[in-house]
């Protein structure tokens, strides 16, 4: 018997990190599209890998495992994991009625959907590789991945305006991309400076005991370039432009996985790089900087939101917006305001994927992304319309959903840290917020079009495809209503560490 035990043991030991289970199953499901022509196959594969994925991710948390020197989960990783499996699985479910659509209307073929499908789950896999990677250069390639896989969704279309925001999003965030890789290279620089060795000198779980003793000067210069390339990837201002182009010309499913998926993994990456340099007291402090790229992305967004005449686009300033408000809880720092911007960023997740599938619907419905196509539209299609209405309600962090919590958290924290800065943050809430309530006023009581303005051939979508949308709202209401002790104790064991 203890044989027995030892040989089940020994192959045990060999076996692949769980962390790289959840991101193989989206991989395999990658490679094994480029296969299938058919396209109801394609979505039912997308679907049930997603699904598999989100299974994975669950298992994955009742048996984490330990660190390797390429995987690790904590408290800081484990919520988002979990979010970015649910999110794909459920914008998954949507994407098959809404590229159903796309096909019987003529927007795209089958051939190519065969592209977007792999590249569905390439970006997946890749999201879920840089959350669970324990090593800094394995993350950067991750997140190279994840460009290189959305530029080829966003330009699925091949219209003129789809290849244009392709391009500035393969541009802007491919310069990110390469100063975020000369701030890993000179953290790890200064890890093997005190005494880190090989592939472990690029693991978390050795660069933050040694950051105290690394230069502080090299670490300020990589702090800069570390923030400027992953806050591109993260939509702050001033390194946004790629961010409204690409949501108002990609599918809306893509929109969905970007502002849902991809803003929170590059916000955690400087998060964890805000622990390092956080470790080294001789540093410059990391939160002056991510206070003002965070205001300024309040009041940018806040500002644009009035002259937005694409529901889309509206959306997508409203993303820089919120990421803005996780990135100044973060400069505030301390433990209450770091737990109200981790909880910011799931609720924003939550809130933005499902609004970003209801304008998907409202397009197909009014055949136009045009905020004036979508007048009245409780009246005209009362489901999708009471759930847009929702859903806007909702991001513009009004009660009863989460967002309303997280922001009188961190506004909360704000006034004992600074007054000052509480109120230029109010200020920008509340601009934003007056913009956004102006559109809810524009979908449910604005005068619907005339017939003849929003005709659309082949309008029907199946009733079941806002149901995704809908959960994540119910989602968003319950949490803010009873937070589950498994994530109140997740969160609550990392913010202190955060700075």
């Amino acid at each position: 018997m203890n044989n027995i035990l030892s040989q089940i043991l020994g192959m045990t030991a060999h076996m692949p990190h769980p962390a790289f289970m959840v991101a193989a199953v989206p991989l395999v499901a990658a490679f094994g599209l480029f296969f299938v022509g058919s396209y109801r196959m394609a979505a039912g594969i997308n679907i049930l890998s997603c699904l598999l994925t989100f299974i994975c991710s669950i298992l994955l948390v009742l048996e984490p495992g330990p660190s390797s020197t390429f995987f690790i989960l904590d408290s800081l990783n484990t919520p988002f994991v979990v979010l970015t499996a649910f999110v794909a699985f459920t914008t998954s479910l949507f994407s098959y009625a809404y590229m159903k659509h796309e096909i019987e209307s003529g927007l795209l073929t089958e051939h190519r959907l065969r592209r977007y499908h792999v590249f569905y789950q390439m970006f997946l896999a890749s999201m879920l590789l840089a959350l669970q990677a324990n090593n800094i250069g394995l993350i950067w390639a991750a997140l190279e991945v994840a460009t290189l896989s959305t530029v080829l969704v966003l330009t699925i279309s091949r219209t003129p305006a789809a290849i244009e925001a392709g391009w500035k999003y393969f541009i802007l965030c491919g310069v990110g991309i390469v100063l975020a890789l000369f701030g890993t290279a000179l953290v790890l620089l200064g890890t093997q400076s005190v005494g880190g060795e090989g592939l472990a000198a690029m693991s978390w779980d050795q660069i933050q005991p040694l950051a105290a003793r690394i230069n502080p000067r090299l670490l300020d210069i990589a702090y800069v370039f570390l923030l400027i390339g992953y806050g591109t990837k993260a939509g702050l201002a001033p390194l946004h432009a790629w961010l409204p182009d690409a949501h108002s010309e990609g599918p809306s499913p893509l929109s969905a996985m970007l502002s849902g998926l991809l803003l929170n993994v590059a916000l955690y990456v400087l998060l964890r790089f805000k622990m390092v340099f956080a470790a080294n007291p001789d540093t410059l402090a990391p939160g002056p900087l991510l206070i003002i790229m965070g205001l300024a992305s309040v009041f940018l967004a806040a500002l644009a939101l009035y002259r937005r005449r694409d529901a889309k686009r509206m959306l997508a300033y409203s993303s820089i917006e919120h990421m803005g408000i996780a990135a100044f809880a973060f400069g505030i720092g301390g433990a209450a305001a770091n737990f109200a911007g981790m909880l910011h960023m799931l609720g924003h997740s939550l809130i933005k994927s499902a609004l970003f599938c209801i304008a998907g619907l409202a397009r197909i419905a009014r055949g136009s992304n045009q905020v004036d196509a979508m007048n009245g539209l409780v009246r005209t299609n009362p489901v999708i319309g009471w759930t847009f209405l929702a859903g806007i309600i909702a991001i513009a962090g009004l009660p009863p959903f989460l967002l309303f919590n997280t922001e009188f958290l961190i506004i909360k924290a704000t006034v004992a840290a600074s007054p000052a800065l509480a109120v230029v943050f109010l200020l920008g809430l509340l601009l934003a917020v007056s913009a956004l309530i102006g559109f809810a006023q524009v979908v449910a009581f604005g005068e619907p079009p005339a017939p003849d303005h929003h005709a659309h051939k082949h309008a029907h979508v199946p009733g079941w495809a806002i149901w995704p949308a809908v959960l994540h709202l119910l989602l968003a209401v319950a949490l803010a209503v009873a937070m589950p002790g498994f994530l109140n104790t997740w969160l609550s064991a990392i913010a202190p560490r955060l700075g």
